[in-house]
């Protein structure tokens, strides 16, 4: 059949897979008009019905109403531009479905309340510059009027989330999570003492040397030793608690005696909270970092391996 041989509209849908009532609709709204009809009155078709046809279900399948596929396909509108906009506003559409699924999962998964569920919607639908002074506040909480010390400024970095435009529904819950914790006034709180600890002895002791944080010693002496099994009580922990108050001596700028090792017990204990370690994990989820390893493990270690020896 060449380009001149008219269809019936039963023959189009056989061609299309299209229903002779859905083809009708198209007809009778002018998206896809017939070329003449027959001496009864029947409509018939030319090839480029098909042709039309099948992009208009694409468009249709795209989500493009009606009247803009009209409008492209009568070539009174950009394609291009048509895609553009609703790809756009798809967008929009998608980032609104991961904040309810990830509002709807934190709903059933913690078993929040109405008044929980209230403010988790809240912190998931927050603008951009909310959301950037929610963060501003917390990271000032913890760390304003602390010094100048140019540490703090790569602290505030390593702890400041940055949600993607197309977050990802765990990086919504993440953030969700991580606001909530930024928004309790206790973990704000044990956050300003360690921050102030650690301002406190940046400011002090021996400022020679290397100032590596206490945590970093941890995660490095403790971890080796949780690695090699040995029990916190045993002598084989005499060297690794020496090195842990050693370093605490050392930023101090005080002998290490009895006093210093409850000093070292006390910073530990200040340190160990897991909400800090779920904090670094959800930073890590928002940003798109790798996990963080957990310090629980080691600071517990530590804490038991000091106290038994301070209290001998």
């Amino acid at each position: 059949m060449d380009g001149d041989t008219l269809y019936s509209i039963g023959e189009l849908a056989r061609r299309t897979g299209l229903t002779v009532k859905t083809i009708r609709f198209y007809s009778d709204r002018g998206i896809v008009a017939p070329t003449d009809r027959s001496p009864a009155g029947y409509r018939r078709y030319t090839i480029d019905a098909v042709a039309r046809l099948d992009l208009v279900r694409t468009l249709r399948d795209l989500g493009l109403d009606l009247s803009t596929i009209r409008g492209v396909v009568e070539r009174e509108l950009s394609l291009p531009e048509i895609a553009a906009t609703h790809a756009e506003a798809l967008a929009v559409r998608i980032r609104v479905l991961r904040l309810r699924h990830a509002v709807l999962t934190a709903v059933a998964e913690r078993g929040l309340t109405a008044e929980e569920t209230d403010l988790v919607h809240k912190l998931a639908r927050l603008s951009g510059d909310e959301r950037r002074r929610l963060i501003g506040d917390f990271l000032d909480a913890a760390f304003d009027g602390l010094g100048a010390d140019p540490a703090f400024a790569g602290i505030r970095r390593s702890m400041t989330p940055e949600v993607p435009d197309d977050a990802g529904v765990e990086q919504v819950r993440a953030w969700v999570e991580w606001a909530e914790l930024a928004l309790n006034p206790d973990f704000r709180a044990g956050m300003r003492r360690m921050a102030g600890d650690h301002a406190a002895e940046q400011a002090q002791g021996d400022t020679t040397g290397p100032r590596r944080d206490l945590t970093a010693v941890v995660r490095d002496q403790a971890g080796s030793a949780l690695a090699a099994g040995i029990d916190p009580a045993s002598r084989q922990a005499d060297p690794i608690v020496a090195a842990l108050a050693a370093h605490h001596a050392h930023v101090l700028g005080r002998s290490d005696d009895a006093e210093l090792r409850r000093l070292l017990l006390a910073r530990l204990e200040g340190v160990n909270d897991a909400r800090r370690d779920r904090h670094f994990q959800l930073l890590a989820v928002i940003n798109g970092w790798p996990a963080p390893q957990s310090l629980a493990p080691a600071l517990s270690w530590s804490i038991q391996a000091v106290r038994v020896r301070t209290e001998r």
